[in-house]
C-alpha cells in the first residue's frame, strides 16, 4: 500500500544535525519507493517561511512559528492546528510521522491528527534521565503526547527501553530500526595519512552531554603520554570557551586544533586526515558520528553508553567507561593499535557498508506504517480514558486540552469548511517529483561522464 506521510518535526534544514539528516535521507528513500511524503517545520529568519522544494521534489512547509532555543519552538498546541488541519486535509495525507522528543510541533501534531482520523507514529532519536527537573518536565510532555500515539520508532534498543518508561507506553507499540549512512559520501583516503604523527579527531556538539568536561580532562593526558599525538576538534557549543581555556593553560596550541562549524560536505575531509575517532558523549541514543567515522576508515574510542554498544561489532570499537582514567587507557590502546599497523581502514569500510544501508531503513518504516494502517483506530472516549490515566493532576490537564482541541476543531470545520479548501492535485506533485528525478539522473550521468573523461 502507499501511504502520503506528512514528517513533521522542530529539527529540519537548512539547520545541520542528526535529526535533520535522518529525516531528510527517510524521506527520500520514502519517495523512491513510491510513497507521497511532505515535511512540516517552523520558519527560518530571514526569509524561509511557506512552501519550499527540495531535491528530489521533496514539498516542505515551513510554519511562521519563531523558535525560543536550539531550533525548537515553544508549544502552541491549538496555535499550530488550524496550519496543521489545512496542509493535512490539502494533502490528502493519511499518516503523520514525528519526529524528536523535544520538538513541540511532533509532539502537537500527533494530539492533533486523530481529528481528522489520520494516523500517528513518532521516532525519539533521544537519550533522557528521570532525575532531574527538565528531565521530568520533558518526559511527562512526552507521555502526554504518545498517550494515544499508533507506533513509536526507537534507532536502538536502548532508546526503545528509555522511551517505553519515559512515555509510559504498551511495548508492543515501540519499534527499533537504527539510522543509518550514505556509505559512498566516506571513504577511507586513498593514501593513508602519516603514522609518525597520530591524530585524534572528534566531531561533535561541544555541549555538556557529548562529554566535552571529560574531554577536557582527558586531552592534557594524552599529549604528555604521546608526545606525536594531535587532536583535531570540530564543533561548535556552549562548551567551546573551557576547551580553548584548557589549550592556553597547558601551552597546546600546537597540539590541538579547534576547526570551529565544520559543513557536512566536508565531515570527510576531516576525517581522512585522522587515524582515531574519539567520543566521549554521556548520553547518546545510537551515535551516528561513529558510523561515519567507522566507514572512513578509522579506529574507534567511545564511551560505553546508552545504544553506542548496538552500533559496530566489538572488534570494531574501543569502549571506556565515562571516567576520566579509563578514556586515557583506551584511547591509548587505540593509538598503539594505529602505530603498529594493525588497524586496516579499507576493511573498516567494506564491513560498515554492509551494515546500514537507508533503503533497508525505508523498508521497516513501511512495515510500521503498514501495521499502522491496519489497526483499529481508538474512539474518542477511548483516548480521554488512556490520557486521564497520565496522573490525577496531569491526566486532567490534558483530558481538557484534548477535549477544548475537539472543540476548536469542531469551530475550525465550521469556519474553514472543508470544500473551501485549495486540494493539492495529485498528478501535479507526482510530475513535479518525476522532473526532479530525471534531472539528479541526467547531473548524475553528466558527472560521472566527466569523472570517465578526466
Amino acid at each position: 500500500m502507499k501511504h502520503k506521510i506528512a514528517m513533521i518535526a522542530d529539527f529540519f534544514h537548512p539547520v545541520v544535525g542528526g535529526v535533520e539528516n535522518h529525516i531528510y535521507m527517510l524521506a527520500c528513500n520514502l519517495m523512491r519507493r513510491g510513497h507521497k511524503v511532505i515535511v512540516v517545520t517552523h520558519s527560518h529568519p530571514p526569509d524561509r517561511v511557506g512552501v519550499r522544494w527540495l531535491v528530489p521534489g521533496l514539498k516542505v512547509y515551513h510554519i511562521p512559528f519563531p523558535t525560543i532555543a536550539s531550533s525548537a519552538t515553544l508549544p502552541n498546541y491549538f496555535t499550530f492546528l488550524p496550519y496543521l488541519r489545512t496542509i493535512l486535509l490539502r494533502e490528502h495525507i493519511t499518516i503523520v510521522h514525528g519526529h524528536a522528543g523535544l520538538s513541540s510541533l511532533a509532539q502537537e501534531a500527533i494530539l492533533h491528527a486523530h481529528l481528522m482520523h489520520v494516523r500517528t507514529v513518532f521516532t525519539d532519536h533521544s537519550l533522557f534521565g528521570f532525575d532531574d527537573a527538565a528531565s521530568i518536565l520533558t518526559n511527562k510532555l512526552l507521555a502526554g503526547a504518545l498517550r494515544n500515539v499508533d507506533a513509536v520508532i526507537c534507532v536502538s534498543h536502548t532508546g526503545r527501553e528509555n522511551t517505553v518508561l519515559r512515555g509510559a507506553l504498551e511495548p508492543s507499540v515501540a519499534h527499533v530500526i537504527p539510522s543509518a549512512i550514505i556509505a559512498d559520501q566516506f571513504k577511507p583516503p586513498v593514501v593513508p595519512p602519516d603514522t609518525s604523527t597520530i591524530n585524534i579527531v572528534v566531531l561533535s556538539r561541544l555541549t555538556y552531554r557529548k562529554g566535552v568536561d571529560l574531554l577536557v580532562a582527558t586531552i592534557p593526558l594524552i599529549c604528555e603520554r604521546y608526545p606525536f599525538v594531535r587532536f583535531l576538534i570540530g564543533g561548535d557549543g556552549p562548551k567551546l570557551i573551557e576547551l580553548l581555556q584548557m589549550r592556553e593553560r597547558h601551552l597546546l596550541h600546537d597540539r590541538v586544533e579547534l576547526l570551529g562549524h565544520v559543513r557536512p560536505t566536508d565531515v570527510c575531509n576531516v576525517l581522512n586526515r585522522a587515524h582515531v575517532y574519539l567520543n566521549t558523549s554521556l548520553t547518546e541514543a545510537f551515535g551516528i558520528g561513529i558510523l561515519e567515522a567507522a566507514c572512513a576508515g578509522l579506529c574507534i574510542v567511545s564511551t560505553r553508553v546508552g545504544g553506542v554498544p548496538e552500533a559496530l561489532p566489538p572488534d570494531m570499537i574501543s569502549f571506556a567507561w565515562p571516567e576520566q582514567d579509563d578514556v586515557v587507557r583506551a584511547l591509548g590502546e587505540g593509538i598503539r593499535r594505529v602505530k603498529a599497523g594493525r588497524h586496516d581502514p579499507q576493511l573498516a569500510h567494506d564491513r560498515v557498508r554492509t551494515f546500514y544501508n537507508w533503503t533497508q531503513v525505508a523498508e521497516r518504516t513501511e512495515v510500521v506504517y503498514q501495521s499502522v494502517v491496519e489497526s483499529v483506530e481508538r474512539t474518542l472516549w477511548e483516548r480521554l480514558t488512556r490520557t486521564r490515566r497520565l496522573g490525577t493532576f496531569a491526566g486532567l490537564i490534558y483530558a481538557c486540552i484534548m477535549l477544548v482541541d475537539c472543540l476548536f476543531f469542531a469551530v475550525l470545520e465550521w469556519l474553514i469548511p472543508r470544500d473551501s479548501l485549495d486540494y493539492v492535485s495529485e498528478e501535479w506533485d507526482a510530475a513535479r517529483v518525476q522532473q526532479y528525478l530525471n534531472q539528479a539522473r541526467s547531473h548524475q550521468s553528466a558527472t560521472e561522464g566527466g569523472e570517465s573523461a578526466t
